[in-house]
């Protein structure tokens, strides 16, 4: 019988980081079953039921362990997420610590796995002679700027948004400075400090898992690899996303209402699990929808002006409210609204749904992609601006709509990409595109696709490790 390999595993706050890094999880001990992972989770508050219940369906050979959680009111006001993210971390660091010399008391620890945000961890691995992993939940492309970002902050001076030329990363299709992350369009504060300290900590990795697949980003795999002056090695293990979520209990009006909706009809709307749009654009985006003409299936959320209000906090107030006067009523046999939530993976996976107007996170793309559904993109916060970039300009499988000098995609827009995705010949030739690379994803999962086989070499790796 196999010897036991215990790897210690540090998501960070946010449920949409917890899912891919748990998915990752149990597709390793699905395929290597004498694997056992222990979870070391910070929380900023109360742990989320959504994440109790979630990690509550775990396989035997993964615990879970919830830190004392942080208290929200103990940190700054932080109009970016990933500040309150990563100070959650910080202040969680001696909790951690202690966690891990009490898993290795018991039993050697072969490697530690953390989330991007938790890079301050890695120093702990080194110091109990285990193997230091970042896994990161997006792009090769994301992490390629991420690697990039020391040296693209000692060439360029002034703002990136400023510059006339576009940025080349390498690899990597060009990117305007106001489409880099929204931590990098103001480099004066804090976010974009904390933003280069983490990508200069990912430099510590012994390697970094790629939530991507060789199939879809080649020629960025490629130039992470040949990269001279880089010694990390590289796995990518995706597309990984969550299959099969429980279906909450609006959830089911929605399927129902798709069973009703001829073949490809449908264009699917949702920001995510954080993402927020002020009162006018979502009159714009309504107005859009309505005029487009095209059937829908809207999540909606209470407006705000942050982009992200939702992603750390639960908001209480009823998204359809705050639509235009006369709306729903208007468009009851064009769409439907739901509010806040839908099971979005049986909604991609409908056969009515044929097009999916999305905030670009990198989960959704992928379980777009997984599902053959081409996108529009709405980017709004995090690295969604550079994801919008490589879906529509390097892939080719997404329309992008203008945005008027307000910062405002308006109703004519809204509905004329709508309907150049859903009946267009540009939507054809989309279609198409998309249908390649669903096809391509699933062949990266099977048991000699290069993700299985990815998977396997870093098995290998962190079985046969006898300690630095």
């Amino acid at each position: 019988m196999a010897k036991t390999t215990h790897i210690a595993v540090i998501p960070s706050p946010g449920f949409s980081h917890l899912v891919p890094i748990t998915e990752f999880s149990k597709r390793l001990v699905q395929q290597h079953p004498n694997f056992h992972l222990t979870f070391i989770i910070p929380s900023l508050g109360p742990p989320p039921n959504n994440s109790k219940a979630y990690l509550e369906t775990l396989p035997s050979n993964i615990d879970s362990i919830f830190l004392p959680a942080i208290n929200k009111e103990d940190l700054p006001k932080a109009e970016y997420p990933g500040i309150l993210i990563q100070l959650t971390i910080t202040h969680s660091l001696p909790s951690i610590q202690k966690v891990l010399k009490s898993l290795t008391s018991k039993a050697p620890l072969s490697a530690l796995v953390a989330d991007v945000f938790a890079f301050q961890t890695l120093a702990f691995a080194k110091e109990l002679n285990s193997l230091s992993f970042i896994y990161f939940p997006g792009s090769a492309m994301a992490l390629s700027l991420f690697l990039y970002m020391p040296k693209l902050d000692q060439e360029v001076s002034g703002e990136y948004k400023d510059l006339t030329k576009p940025i080349q990363i390498p690899g990597c299709v060009p990117l305007l400075g106001q489409d880099l992350p929204a931590p990098a369009q103001d480099r004066s504060s804090d976010a974009y400090k904390s933003f280069l300290e983490r990508s200069k900590g990912l430099s510590t990795a012994d390697g970094v898992l790629i939530n991507t697949f060789s199939e879809m980003e080649s020629g960025t795999i490629r130039a992470l690899e040949e990269d001279e002056n880089c010694n990390i090695n590289f796995y990518p293990v995706g597309p990984i996303t969550q299959k099969g979520s429980t279906i909450k209990e609006n959830g089911s009006e929605c399927l129902r209402w798709l069973d009703n909706q001829p073949p490809n009809s449908v264009l699917y709307v949702s920001f995510g699990s954080g993402g927020t749009l002020s009162q006018d654009q979502v009159n714009e985006l309504a107005l859009g929808l309505e005029l487009s003409g095209q059937k829908f299936l809207w999540v909606s959320r209470a407006p705000s002006n942050s982009v992200s209000a939702a992603y750390l906090d639960t908001e209480n107030d009823d998204p359809l409210q705050f639509l235009p006067s006369g709306f729903l009523d208007r468009t009851k046999e064009q769409g439907l609204v739901v509010p806040s939530w839908a099971p979005q993976v049986q909604v991609l996976s409908h056969s009515s749904v044929g097009g999916f107007l999305s905030h670009c996170g990198w989960n959704s793309i992928l379980e777009s992609m997984q599902e053959g559904v081409p996108l529009i993109t709405w980017p709004l916060f995090a690295e969604q601006r550079m994801n919008a970039v490589m879906l529509t300009d390097g892939l080719k499988v997404a329309l992008r709509p203008k945005v008027n000098e307000d910062g405002i995609v308006e109703k004519k827009e809204i509905a004329k990409v709508i309907k150049s995705l859903m009946e267009g010949v540009e939507g054809k030739g989309i279609r198409i595109r998309m249908k390649d690379l669903k096809d391509s994803a699933a062949n990266a999962l099977k048991e000699d696709g290069s993700s299985t086989q990815t998977m396997s070499k870093l098995a290998s790796k962190w079985e046969n490790f006898g300690g630095i």
